[in-house]
């Protein structure tokens, strides 16, 4: 059965410069270490997504699309891949800024500055360039794709939701009927009106929040309200999903996964 918009499917992946061949991302790990791009931290494991909701770069999840399962090979441009290079994403902000953090500003230092992660490309004068452009940007890439099955299991359609938009892996999901409760920590009502409504829209489930702060017989509904046992509420929150990231924090090198 072709693959449809909202379908959650299970892929695997390996990622490839296309004017070198050098792999910079996979999920299969013997891939990883024989290609030295190795890490510890990375989870060299299938993925999940949910088709046409830009959990993957937007040239393969237009390309799943109305495909069978099995082995592709594609080949993107930098426009459907990482993105063309913006220009108006190389900053100049005084090496002062970094200093008052704490900071010693160096060539190919990663920075999370103001929510957006950027590189160190230069560092002279008093003034630091700050790239803040994909590292792959402007790169056409090629993708060995095996789409692997469909994904039923209501469970793993919200962890794969939880991972891709709060990068939380495995919450505590508990599922009765049509009704999901998740164990979260505590975050701002706006964004769990966002979750929660993503969710009913994804998989159908109505879901009910909680999180260690609260008694055992409370749960946070979706607009941030309290309630004993599993009276519903009505209303829903309208805000966007937003991160809270603090200013100018250094950051680890890591390899590139969507």
């Amino acid at each position: 059965m072709p693959i449809k918009k909202k379908d959650f499917i299970e892929l695997d992946y390996t990622g490839r410069l296309k004017d070198t061949n050098d792999v910079f991302d996979t999920t299969d790990e013997k891939t990883a270490k024989d290609t030295n791009i190795f890490s510890k931290s990375a989870e060299y494991k299938p993925i999940v997504i949910c088709v046409g909701e830009s959990h993957i770069l937007p040239g393969i999840d237009e390309f799943v699309e109305g495909k069978e399962m099995g082995k592709y090979t594609i080949t993107l441009t930098a426009e459907k891949a990482f993105g063309k290079k913006d220009s108006s994403l190389m900053k100049m902000i005084p090496t002062s800024k970094f200093e008052e953090q704490g900071i010693k500003a160096i060539p190919n230092l990663r920075l999370n500055i103001d929510g957006m992660v950027g590189m160190v490309k230069s560092v002279s004068s008093g003034r630091t360039v700050v790239d803040f452009n994909h590292p792959l940007a402007g790169k056409d890439v090629v993708y060995e794709l095996t789409l692997n099955k469909i994904v039923s299991d209501k469970k793993i359609q919200l962890q794969s939701i939880f991972k891709v938009l709060l990068g939380m892996k495995n919450p505590k999901i508990a599922i009765e009927g049509t009704k999901a409760k998740i164990e979260i920590p505590e975050l701002p009502p706006q964004i769990l009106g966002e979750l929660a409504k993503k969710f009913k829209d994804l998989t159908g489930l109505d879901v009910v929040f909680e999180h260690p702060a609260l008694q055992p017989h409370q749960h946070m509904h979706a607009d941030g309200t309290v309630h004993d046992g599993d009276h519903s509420h009505d209303d829903q929150s309208h805000a966007h999903l937003h991160e809270h990231t603090p200013k100018h924090k250094a950051e680890r090198p890591e390899k590139v996964r969507k």
